[in-house]
């Protein structure tokens, strides 16, 4: 019988995918990280939910804690970002730096078993002509969760198994009642768990960055008003932006430096061109020449037509618009796709 371990949250979807391994004849240990103290969906609650799905499930449970992992990766990353004038995203760093790897190696070497499930929309592929694991959309392309675990490495894409992958989200609640499950109609939890757990990103950044005065500026530098804080703005933002205008404004660029928060016309929030750092190439190995592709630069926005344009042997590239786009913006990931495969992805440094 096969051993798995899977990384349970306390939500549905986990659940779920944990009694499908089980019903499938897997012998399956839960396995939940402590990230942070309070209410959220890796947390307190879904602790004690997860806790009692092993119970129903009569399988052992495991609880490690990571808190003052995700401080580090997590917690402090955010706030140096938005510090500096960037919007990060946490999800991606936090899938591959904080759940993934620490779940594989304790998978490995406290457990002795070398596969770990997760409730993740996405599918999993070994291609044997390539030799490489091949991050694919899930079937339900309205849950799809790929683009946030771009930066799976091939030795934990080796390691993964995502049971959801090939099925809908009404099928994983209509399963889970089926079973029996008790988180059957726990609500949707939301993206981010910081969010979840203290209402908003701006309330939890103020725990930590002390709000600042300083200017909102046109194009031109005329100052038009004034901010509390360039952590509470980010590129694309049109409403809250606290100035007047005949026109409608957006918020098109944060400058640290100057701590002053840059608005122009919609047009002025487009760009041709950007670059990306910490390339990870996902189902293909780094190409030397440009390759054609379709990018996500948001996890909700539809994917267009890009070149990108491999630079410092693969760990960076420019990517090019076919059209320029809206709302880029440092710090989010782009991931770029090939259909359905993940061909690679990064974070956004530099605009055009």
């Amino acid at each position: 019988m096969s051993k798995v371990v899977v990384g349970l949250s306390g939500g549905v979807d986990s659940s779920t995918a944990a009694a499908i391994l089980h019903h499938q004849g897997y012998e399956v240990i839960g396995l939940t990280l402590w990230l942070m103290k309070g209410k959220g969906q890796c947390c307190s609650e879904g602790m004690v939910d997860a806790a009692s799905l092993c119970e129903e499930l009569d399988i052992p449970h495991h609880i490690v804690d990571t808190r003052q992992l995700f401080q580090e990766k997590i917690v402090d990353y955010l706030v140096a970002g938005y510090s500096a004038g960037f919007t990060p995203l946490p999800c991606s760093q936090c899938n591959r730096a904080v759940k993934f790897g620490p779940m594989l190696s304790y998978a490995k070497e406290e457990l002795g078993v070398d596969k770990i499930a997760t409730g993740h929309y996405a599918r999993v592929n070994y291609n044997e002509e390539t030799g490489r694991y091949e991050l694919l959309r899930a079937v339900d392309r309205n849950k799809d969760q790929s683009y946030f675990l771009y930066d799976l490495t091939q030795k934990l894409l080796a390691g993964c198994m995502f049971p959801l992958g090939e099925i809908t989200k009404p099928e994983t609640r209509r399963i889970a009642t089926e079973y029996g499950l008790q988180t059957a109609e726990k609500p949707e939890s939301q993206d981010l768990c910081l969010v979840e757990a203290h209402g908003s990103m701006q309330t939890f950044l103020e725990q930590y960055i002390q709000p600042q005065k300083g200017d909102i500026v046109d194009v031109q530098g005329k100052v038009l008003g004034q901010h509390d804080g360039i952590h509470r703005y980010t590129i694309g933002q049109r409403k809250g932006i606290g100035v007047a205008a005949a026109e409608p404004l957006y918020v098109v660029a944060l400058d640290a430096v100057k701590n002053r928060v840059i608005v122009g016309d919609r047009e002025s929030a487009t760009e041709p061109s950007f670059t990306v750092d910490r390339v990870n190439w996902v189902s293909i190995a780094p190409p030397t020449a440009p390759i054609r592709a379709e990018v996500q630069i948001r996890y909700r926005t539809s994917p267009v037509p890009v070149t990108v344009i491999p630079e410092d042997h693969g760990h960076r590239a420019k990517l090019v618009f076919d059209e320029p786009q809206f709302g880029v913006t440092p710090g989010q990931a782009a991931v770029w796709y090939d259909g359905d495969r993940v061909l690679g992805g990064g974070i956004i440094e530099q605009l055009s």
